[in-house]
């Protein structure tokens, strides 16, 4: 989801053995301009002084925190001062380098969470936000495909229409049906639960295309398999996602797209079995939160997010860690009353808690031709602990499915390493004959805007090329295929082959949605006998 965080760089420093009393790692506080400086005539003036000398009291702030990282606490020095501050007021936090601990810790382990509960608030909670798809229990079919102006999930998927249904599981299980679906268009239902593990499936590659009944049950419910129910799956969180996709051939398939999504239910397990409801659930007054505001909030939406995902064997101590800084059910004070010098530690902690994340996205993923290969998803039992990858996951493009049901090779750079910028260059990608992406279903080639990793506006609203198309496409010949990756038209003859691009940097996506196992694959993740051919820079 939108969650591609760019966390700003507050201070860059290096640690220092030994402390200078009048040496700080930011450099002299005071004004360059000397004292005239210091007198302004205009309000505009005043402003501008009084917000540069916000920023220089969280700067000295922050050099404090970082200071003591270098062994040079005294006693009068802010940090002492500002737990002094703390114990006054009667919170019983952690030291600052606890403190900074165990914020980082927090980053890496609640970002995926965080990002979770912020689109399930605009898709779910909000009806008046831009993302509002239908409330809890109901099924949002959305009768198109992604485009430019779906901002709340980057690298949103435009191949399937989705359907969209976050389930409340807290007063008792919910029942999806499916309709039968004609062998050659492929499907998916998606479950992934509030710590974002992909909890199972239902569809094409999972169940087959017969019809059939599904039970969703929360972390609470015990008890036996009703009649009629093919499969029973469990969430760990009282609230969920259900990801529906149904495969688009062409613009004019879309109303047996529609006929298909019609056929999808969800229904309380007391009205499928046609007895009385239990008590409905008590209602919830949730923190507001969107996907645009994680990076200012992020610690807010966490403190909230955290009363909905139940504590596991997996986390159990570091919830308690957490709650020790002011966070998650079980806290002994607010974090909103931390002293400026836990804050300043916290917000250093996120930087470099986001700095692993993105070394770890650089490195759990084997480079080939320029296209990074891994597998970042998959439920409980695959992650085991390991947030790192959970978060890498979330960062990369939340949501994303196992890798038995759908492959996303990513790059930003051509096959020698170049920065793909369509700004300057035009580019190519050639599949050789025979050599096309090997799937079970159907595979794709989206184009995203490299900072922001969404889709962009472009003039035939084409956001992928994907395998439906190619008979419409012009092969080489020697029967390879040619894309061209380019912000303008290749020309009336080769457009059905143009992937539109910005006058920017870009960020592509292959899919390949069930992807074969047997050779030529591209499984095992990193290591299959197949490989994407590289992005080409045009002569």
């Amino acid at each position: 989801m939108r969650a591609a965080l760019r966390m700003p760089i507050l201070v860059r420093y290096r640690r220092r053995r030994a402390c200078k009393k009048t040496a700080s790692p930011l450099g002299p506080v005071s004004s360059s301009r000397g004292p005239a400086a210091t007198v302004r005539g205009s309000r505009s003036e005043r402003q501008k002084d009084k917000m540069k000398t916000e920023r220089m009291k969280w700067l000295t702030v922050l050099a404090a925190a970082i200071s003591l990282t270098a062994g040079c606490a005294s006693k009068v020095d802010p940090i002492n001062l500002g737990a002094k501050a703390d114990a006054a007021k009667g919170i019983a936090a952690p030291s600052i380098a606890e403190t900074k601990a165990i914020a980082e810790e927090a980053f890496i382990y609640g970002l995926p969470i965080v990002m979770n509960y912020a689109v399930m608030y605009e898709f779910a909670v909000d009806s008046k936000s831009s993302q509002f798809k239908a409330p809890f229990n109901k099924i949002s079919n959305e009768h198109h495909v992604a485009t430019y102006e779906d901002t709340a999930v980057v690298t949103p998927n435009s191949d399937t229409p989705y359907s969209v249904l976050w389930l409340d599981l807290r007063a008792e299980p919910m029942v999806i049906s499916v309709p039968a679906v004609e062998r050659k268009r492929y499907y998916s239902v998606q479950l992934i639960d509030g710590n974002t593990y992909n909890y199972g499936y239902i569809g094409t590659r999972a169940t087959g295309n017969e019809p059939g009944h599904y039970m969703v049950v929360g972390p609470d419910w015990k008890g036996q398999t009703p009649p009629g129910i093919k499969k029973v799956f469990a969430s760990t969180t009282p609230y969920s996602l259900s990801l529906f996709r149904t495969q688009l051939f062409s613009p004019k398939d879309i109303s047996n797209v529609e006929k298909v999504q019609a056929g999808y239910k969800a229904q309380p397990l007391s009205a499928f079995l046609k007895r009385p409801a239990p008590p409905a659930a008590p209602a919830v007054n949730f923190l507001p939160a969107t996907t645009a505001g994680i990076k200012q909030n992020y610690f807010e939406y966490l403190d909230a997010a955290l009363q909905y995902v139940p504590v596991t064997p997996e986390d159990k101590a570091l919830r308690a860690r957490l709650a020790r800084i002011g966070m998650g059910p079980g806290k002994t004070f607010e974090f909103k009353d931390l002293s400026l010098e836990h804050k300043a530690a916290i917000l250093l902690a996120m930087k470099e808690g986001d700095e692993k994340v993105e070394k770890y996205m650089a490195s759990a993923v084997k480079s080939i031709n320029g296209w990074r290969i891994g597998s970042y998803f998959g439920d409980r039992n695959y992650y085991n602990g390991d947030w790192l990858r959970r978060a890498a996951g979330a960062k990369s493009g939340v949501y994303g499915n196992d890798a038995a049901e759908a492959m996303y090779p990513l790059t930003r750079v051509t096959a020698t390493g170049e920065t793909i910028d369509t700004s300057k260059h035009k580019y190519t990608i050639t599949f050789p004959a025979g050599q096309l992406p090997p799937v079970n279903s159907f595979w794709s080639v989206t184009m995203y805007d490299g900072k922001s990793q969404l889709l962009i506006k472009n003039p035939i609203n084409r956001y992928l090329i994907n395998s439906p198309m190619l008979p419409a496409m012009k092969k080489n010949a020697d029967g390879s295929l040619t894309l061209y990756i380019q912000k303008d038209s290749p020309g009336k003859a080769l457009e059905a082959n143009w992937l539109p691009a910005p006058n920017d940097t870009v960020y592509l996506v292959m899919r390949l949605y069930w992807p074969k196992e047997s050779p030529p694959s591209i499984l095992p993740a990193g290591a299959g006998t197949w490989k994407p051919p590289g992005i080409v820079a045009s002569k």
